[in-house]
């Protein structure tokens, strides 16, 4: 891209040339290639080596600097190379390759200790509807019964049974079912203690199954996309990323038009000066909302036993309040507020999404899983923003309120009524921020049912060994 830019147009032509162009979208597609790579690998070496109950924290910490590299890349433009794009382009190709091309040489997951780890158990050449069977044997007259029944996928892949941690669900879910079981209860036996009829064997858990053996899910291919837990968070992050997207990319427009607005005598140096507020404003709070969400969802999952599914509800309730305030704000020295609540959300929404993909779909296929999850930001990100500019587009022939037109001294075309230039966007983000907090919600209910389902299943299966014990006595 540093040398399409230094090579610039040829002197007989006034655009770019369609291979020039076809250049620069394959070097986008690559630059976006190589992000997501990045992004994928960084989580998943994170996610090997610590610990569940300190998981999210420490992903959101290592993501963070995607939050911050905005803001760090564009104080080094700003400090070293005022007006020198081509220097800054090659520092950026410099400053984001080498750093993959250390990790790879140094990064490795460090393996958990057996207690916090994940044992790797070679599935047998049994029929894998056995486990399906052993699990519905008990519970088939309960209500929750379809929560834990999910299909099994054949293939040759093993899969990784996890060691629970005690507190790993809150006692206060489940205080009522457990005062009802709590006399016929024995001690839980360790896994390689269960009948032949509970033995793990199943090449592809679901969430539900998974839980009810102490096992981490293994749900892939197939399964992954006939899920509907799957498409569940595929919708909720397409709608809160495509609105992130989408405010993000059009930010600068959003602020010239509202400086713009009301004002003859237009300065494109402060212009652009409120559009760096904005991108510095996203980008701290980008950095500062991975951290944040990380230690919420872990801390609300060890003191209180919360799933962190329900954090999603957070971070839904976060871009609905960043949409609110920017259809909200006619002023530019005021949309710092929304660029501010925005990049929190944003950066949270990113830190979170990994770890329910892991503790939703498992560790073995996390890398393949979170791939397919986040393409979802393509649909309603591209949707968002053409409307966006098909919104400033419909406006920018309209004539200003004062007499004399600040575009005489503008160079570039852009609306000048201000909030009016794009509010109808904003207005459906509204729309969709608010349906994506409901299906949040869903998805907490969903998760709460599964992990009850799957306890009333355990203190099920306990009895009736503790009775199987007692008449072989």
């Amino acid at each position: 891209m540093r040398y399409l830019y230094d090579r610039g147009l040829p002197p007989d032509a006034s655009t770019l040339s369609t291979l020039g162009f076809c250049a620069l979208v394959a070097c986008s597609s690559l630059t976006g290639a190589g992000g997501n790579g990045g992004l994928t690998g960084s989580v998943n070496s994170t996610a090997k080596t610590f610990p569940d109950r300190a998981r999210a924290s420490t992903t959101g910490l290592v993501i963070s600097g995607f939050g911050l590299s905005a803001f760090f890349f564009s104080s080094i433009s700003h400090l070293f190379f005022a007006g020198n794009t081509s220097a800054f382009l090659l520092v950026l190709a410099l400053g984001t390759s080498f750093p993959f091309i250390m990790g790879f040489f140094l990064v490795r997951p460090i393996p958990l200790p057996p207690q916090e780890g994940y044992d790797v158990v070679e599935a047998e050449e049994d029929d894998p509807d056995a486990m399906t069977s052993a699990l519905d044997h008990h519970n088939h007259n309960s209500s929750h019964t379809h929560l834990l029944d999910h299909d099994f996928v054949e293939g040759r892949h093993p899969h990784y049974i996890h060691h629970a941690e005690a507190n790993e669900v809150g006692d206060h879910l489940y205080s009522n079912v457990r005062d009802e079981a709590v006399e016929l209860s024995p001690p839980p036996r360790p896994q390689g203690d269960l009948p032949p009829e509970y033995a793990p064997r199943a090449r592809s858990l679901s969430r539900g199954a998974a839980m009810v053996l102490d096992m981490s899910p293994n749900v892939h291919g197939k399964k992954l996309w006939r899920s509907a837990d799957f498409w569940l968070l595929f919708s909720i992050l397409s709608m809160l990323s495509g609105t992130g997207l989408m405010y993000i990319n059009n930010v600068g427009s959003m602020s010239q038009a509202l400086y713009a607005h009301d004002n003859p005598e237009y300065d494109e140096v402060k212009a652009s000066g409120w559009q760096a507020a904005q991108v510095s404003a996203i980008s701290l709070m980008n950095f500062s909302g991975r951290i944040f969400i990380g230690l919420v969802s872990d801390y609300a999952k060890n003191r209180y036993g919360m799933p962190r599914s329900y954090s999603l509800v957070l971070v839904a309730f976060f871009f609905f309040v960043s949409q609110v305030a920017a259809a909200n704000v006619n002023d530019i020295a005021h949309l710092w507020i929304a660029s501010a609540l925005l990049g929190l959300a944003h950066g949270s929404v990113f830190s979170l999404f990994p770890t329910v993909c892991l503790e939703w779909f498992g560790m073995p296929h996390f890398s393949e899983n979170w791939g397919y999850l986040s393409m979802s930001p393509m649909a309603a990100g591209n949707l968002f923003s053409v409307i966006f500019g098909r919104n400033l587009d419909a406006h920018d022939a309209a004539p200003p309120h004062h007499a004399r037109s600040a575009a005489d001294i503008v160079s570039a075309p852009q609306c000048l009524q201000g909030l009016a230039c794009y509010v109808d966007t904003i207005y459906l983000t509204i729309a969709a921020t608010f349906v994506s907090l409901l299906l949040s919600i869903w998805a907490g209910y969903r998760d709460r049912q599964k992990i009850a389902a799957s306890y009333r299943t355990k203190v099920s299966r306990r009895e009736v060994i503790w009775e199987d014990d007692e008449e072989r006595r």
